[in-house]
């Protein structure tokens, strides 16, 4: 017995379009279009407002913002309606309904030194690395999915290399 041949695939369907997909079938893709508004947060306020804040999360489509600062959490609260109506203009549609601040922790200070790139991003490939890159690659003719992958194997090759001290002249 032979296995009936399934048909040849003309596109690959894009990753998130499956799961938008799965998504509105399970009912949840409006809890999710609401938490981009703790994706967007800083796009909508500004940085000298995101500086003091951070989004928590979301019910029953209140966003629960925590301030740092009791000066700033008044001022917030008369900045209310502007800051919803920017929240939603960034979203797309109103989904939003409130803010409730309160004051809490802010991971992001203003004069907060910025983190140092992982180790691993520092490290450079010598031809002969980047040759074998190369030779993996030779089989894909599809260019979006050869240079994705590249970069894929590129960012594995730095990594394996920091790990194994040989790219960091440190050990």
């Amino acid at each position: 017995m032979s296995r009936p041949r399934r048909p040849k695939l003309h596109q690959a369907a894009r990753a998130g379009d499956l799961v938008e997909n799965l998504l509105k079938g399970l009912g949840l893709d409006d809890r999710v279009h609401q938490y981009r508004a703790l994706i967007i947060w800083e796009e909508a306020v500004g940085p000298q407002i995101a500086a003091r804040t951070r989004p928590v999360r979301i019910r029953e489509g209140v966003l629960e913002v925590n301030v740092d600062q009791p000066a700033w959490m008044q001022q917030l609260h008369l900045m209310k309606p502007k800051i919803l109506a920017r929240l939603n203009a960034e979203l797309g549609k109103a989904t939003i309904k409130d803010l409730y601040l309160k004051r809490g922790k802010v991971n992001d200070r203003v004069g907060k030194p910025t983190d140092q790139p992982p180790a691993w991003r520092m490290v450079q490939l010598d031809d002969g690395e980047k040759q074998q890159v190369e030779d993996l690659l030779t089989r894909i003719n599809d260019p979006e999915l050869r240079n994705e992958m590249e970069k894929f194997l590129m960012k594995q090759m730095r990594l394996l290399k920091a790990e194994s001290g040989a790219g960091s002249g440190s050990r």
